[in-house]
């Protein structure tokens, strides 16, 4: 039985039997196996659980968030210090704040069903509490660091180079990104040459239109962009041109 239709069902009859198939489930999905399951548990714990679950030795996730939110500030910059070689710190910052800030870390929990999962008490249920921006962030930066204490920073690695790290690559922060700008200075550090940008092709009606741009090295092509605007598609060719050069 899927792990998200365990763990209703465990919400339905209160049944701590039941909670823990679905954990148990959870991690098979995510491909982990925590040592200490009570770390998996208290990261998915809310403060109103807790409360109403008093004879229960419950704890709630705010410890365990105030620790994921460093450690994943940490790693998220070692992986942009490692694959944006020519990023200004100023650039790094703004990008990593784009990827910890509370939307990207509720996306992240939501491709996961992280709400599924969560302990909530009666009043924080019935309010919405499950689908609150605020809180899925919180389990999120929690479950790091319930990961962390659980199995050290190179699993931390491991599970972000699953649900962070391809979002970045793919693009998904570039609205932050720079990459004419890098490309310009990584190009004048070397001595390369001379950068075009050239529109290829605009489609579309006026209300939708796509541009394809590419981007040239003294005459030679480095990378091809599609976007809905001019500037981001030579943004998506500078992007391509970088992990080109960086081959």
């Amino acid at each position: 039985m899927p792990w998200r239709k365990v763990f209703m069902k465990s919400t339905n009859r209160k049944s701590f039997t039941a909670q823990k198939i679905a954990f148990r489930a959870f991690q098979e999905k995510i491909e982990l196996e925590f040592q200490n399951e009570k770390l998996l548990y208290q990261a998915f714990t809310h403060s109103s659980y807790v409360n109403e679950h008093r004879r229960r030795p419950f704890e709630d996730n705010e410890r365990l968030e105030f620790l994921g939110d460093a450690v994943l500030e940490l790693t998220i910059s070692k992986y942009l210090f490692e694959t944006y070689p020519t990023m200004s710190e100023g650039e790094l910052t703004k990008l990593r704040a784009s990827i910890v800030c509370e939307p990207s870390l509720v996306r992240f929990a939501n491709d996961l069903n992280f709400g599924e999962l969560i302990l909530l008490g009666k009043g924080e249920e019935l309010t919405g509490g499950r689908a609150r921006p605020a809180l899925l962030a919180d389990v999120f930066e929690a479950f790091i660091g319930a990961l962390y204490l659980d199995q050290g920073i190179n699993q931390v690695w491991n599970f972000l180079e699953k649900v962070i790290f391809p979002k970045i690559k793919k693009g998904a922060f570039s609205h932050v990104m720079d990459f004419k700008s890098q490309l310009q200075e990584l190009i004048q550090r070397d001595g390369s040459g001379i950068i075009e940008y050239k529109v290829l092709q605009e489609k579309g009606p006026a209300h939708n239109r796509v541009f394809e741009s590419r981007v040239y090295l003294n005459g030679e092509t480095l990378g091809t962009g599609v976007g809905k605007s001019k500037k981001e598609a030579e943004q998506q060719a500078a992007q391509m041109a970088l992990e080109t050069l960086k081959k």
